[in-house]
């Protein structure tokens, strides 16, 4: 297949990280060279990604990831839950705001890397943060695509009044400092932060200084967040979730986070025939595979310690089939099933040993919440945006828990077992999209990784509303009018996600991969 965009899959043996912006991919790539793991290497590469792209993710934010290591596939559930002060009597006029103190839950990432390279690590953990460190107290020239994020997130941060905002300018927009291409950021207070992770292993910031920095700032500025919420957060080992797909099985981190939404849509296709790529037919029926599985993900994703969430009768073949049968010619409004009668940053690494992992990492909405923590650099997320407020829903908003999540990382194998590796693509609610579109262009019609990302994409947004690419072309998406669909051709490509793979021969150790030329990123390897 061939696109309009020029990027050509990478090969090494070595190993390999792949994510969206190259200095972080550059930082993994370090670790590995110095003896690190793929492990040691995703981390390096997601602490360097809260300095190097904080349009994306940062220090205050969450973290899922999957890990091949030891013959076997293992979850990790590093998302923060709510304030224990967070109620529904808490908001204003009943309302959820995006940003501000009332949408920030408990930020998981810092204890995510430290469980990860406490349980597969090699290297010293703060040999693993020091390239990060590095880039926060050094500074580094500002990428394009980068640039052009920031610009707008200092735009929409100027239109915020009251004191919890401050603190943002003074991190990401300081005096003398301009959001374009080749501009130096940095940040003294990112690089103590997370220096002070390093060298406690991040206890300092769920028990020790940056915790009650935390904690002083919410009760100076009318945050609910405290000490005692980060000092009972902990980082949760999970068993992953699959879904087959014609001789090949993909890999989901299990709710609270969305890529049940993928599963269900693959499930439903496994049982359709998709004739062509860029075939009227074909797309028609991946949107309304897709249109299921978000109606049934909306419905019963949750944190599972405070609701049922229903995962293995949703996934089972007589629901898939049942949901299947409901797909006709003509687009349609979906509807939950009953099974009992969607600002994030990707990386992917592998190793020559054959471990491999799968990360996403998050703020949430660009920059999160708006809120920085003077002094330390800490943007926080938003993700509590993401509660219910319809009462008795399996996600309703309550202290103590854990919201319907977005960022979820992807892994495929293939039926007797046997690895092919790490994917993912970032975007809110186009992620799981995003997930199938890739493992379709792989599996189904036979892409290299690099030709899977760039392939033009599109995604449902609502109802009968999809938005197409528009590499997708006039003639396909006027043919998907014709079956009903309401068709927005999109321009900017922002929209669509950013991804990264690497997929590893079984026979060779042979790594290729791919980065999201939407992005700034890259694949580094030896």
């Amino acid at each position: 297949m061939q696109t309009s965009l020029s990027r050509q899959p990478v090969y090494a043996r070595q190993g390999m990280v792949a994510t969206s912006q190259p200095l972080a991919a550059q930082a993994g790539l370090f670790i590995l060279q110095q003896g690190g793991n793929a492990v040691d290497a995703a981390v390096a590469t997601a602490a360097a990604l809260t300095v190097v792209e904080p349009t994306s993710n940062g220090i205050g934010g969450d973290l899922f990831a999957l890990v091949w290591a030891d013959g076997q596939l293992h979850g990790l559930n590093a998302s923060g839950r709510s304030p224990a002060l967070l109620t529904r009597g808490a908001l204003p006029g009943g309302e959820l705001p995006t940003h501000g103190w009332l949408p920030v839950t408990v930020p998981g990432a810092p204890r995510g890397w430290a469980d990860l390279h406490g349980r597969f690590g090699r290297l010293p953990f703060a040999q693993v943060l020091a390239p990060a460190i590095h880039y926060a107290e050094r500074g580094y020239p500002l990428s394009p695509v980068l640039a052009d994020g920031w610009q707008r997130g200092i735009r929409a941060h100027q239109q915020r009044q009251g004191a919890e905002f401050a603190p943002w300018l003074d991190t990401f927009a300081p005096d003398g400092f301009h959001a374009r291409a080749g501009e130096v950021w940095a940040s003294a207070a990112h690089a103590r932060t997370l220096d002070l992770i390093a060298r406690s292993h991040a206890e300092a910031f769920y028990e020790g200084e940056l915790a009650a920095q935390i904690d002083a700032f919410a009760r100076a500025t009318g945050g609910l967040l405290r000490a005692e919420d980060l000092a009972g957060h902990r980082s949760e080992w999970v068993t992953p979730i699959s879904a087959a797909y014609q001789g090949h099985v993909a890999w989901e981190i299990p709710p609270n986070g969305q890529g049940l939404a993928a599963l269900l849509a693959l499930g439903i296709l496994d049982g359709l025939d998709l004739p062509g790529h860029l075939d009227e037919h074909s797309l028609h029926l991946q949107i309304e595979a897709m249109k299921l599985g978000f109606a049934d993900a909306k419905r019963y994703v949750a944190d599972p310690h405070h609701a049922d969430v229903p995962v293995e009768a949703l996934l089972s073949p007589a629901y898939t089939a049942a949901r299947r049968a409901l797909i006709g010619p003509q687009a349609r409004d979906p509807e939950p099933g009953d099974p009992h009668s969607h600002g994030t940053v990707y990386l992917a690494a592998a190793d020559q040993e054959g471990q491999m992992v799968s990360l996403i990492q998050s703020n949430y909405m660009g920059f999160g919440s708006g809120v920085v923590v003077p002094g330390t650099g800490i943007g926080l997320q938003n993700r509590g945006h993401n509660f219910n407020l319809e009462a008795g829903h399996p996600n309703e908003i309550a202290p103590g828990k854990r919201p319907y999540h977005t960022i979820i990382p992807g892994f495929l194998t293939r039926v007797d077992g046997t690895p092919v590796g790490p994917f993912g693509v970032m975007g809110g609610f186009m992620q799981p999209q995003g997930h199938v579109q890739v493992v379709l262009n792989t599996v189904r019609y036979g892409m290299n990784p690099q030709q899977a990302l760039d392939a033009p994409r599109w995604q449902w947004t609502g109802g009968k509303v999809i938005e197409v690419e528009h590499e997708l072309g006039s003639a396909l998406a006027r043919a998907l009018q014709g079956r009903g669909h309401q068709v927005k051709v999109e321009l900017n490509s922002t929209a669509f996600g950013r991804g990264q793979i690497i997929w590893r021969d079984p026979l060779t150790g042979v790594l290729c991969g791919g980065s999201e030329s939407r992005a700034d990123g890259q694949v580094a390897a030896f």
